[in-house]
Order: C-alpha cells, then sequence, then structure tokens
C-alpha cells in the first residue's frame, strides 16, 4: 500500500493541513503508527533519516512515516 504514499523523510513532501502517518517516541520498537493532519513542521533541516517532526492538530507529536496523498 505505501506505492502511492510520500516518504516521510523529506521536508518538501509534507505541508501544513497534510495527511500523514507519524510514528511517536514511544511507539518507536512497535512500530505503531498514528494517523492525523499536519498542524506545524518542527524540523527545520529539508530532510531527516527518520522522518521529519511534525505535531498534528490533535497535539500529537511524532516523526512522520507516510505523507497520504490527496485523492481527487
Amino acid at each position: 500500500m505505501s506505492e502511492n504514499k510520500l516518504a516521510g523523510n523529506l521536508r518538501s513532501n509534507i505541508s501544513i493541513g497534510a495527511l500523514v502517518e507519524v510514528i511517536q517516541k514511544q511507539h518507536q520498537r512497535s512500530g505503531e503508527l498514528t494517523e492525523g493532519i499536519v498542524e506545524r513542521i518542527l524540523t527545520k533541516s529539508p530532510n531527516h533519516t527518520h522522518g521529519i517532526k511534525v505535531r498534528l492538530d490533535d497535539g500529537t507529536v511524532g516523526r512522520v512515516k507516510w505523507v497520504i496523498p490527496e485523492v481527487e
């Protein structure tokens, strides 16, 4: 299913309001993903090996694993 998703390690793939799947710090071992809407991009660099850190609209902070493109 990841063939239509964008990688979360490039800041250019992520925008405010984008639907993403993030991995929270406490879920790194299990790999559990949380889906949500980006409220704020916290990583300043253009890329990060473990994913760009964001805050979701519900307050969750995590690193983006996948960006889910809008379906038209």
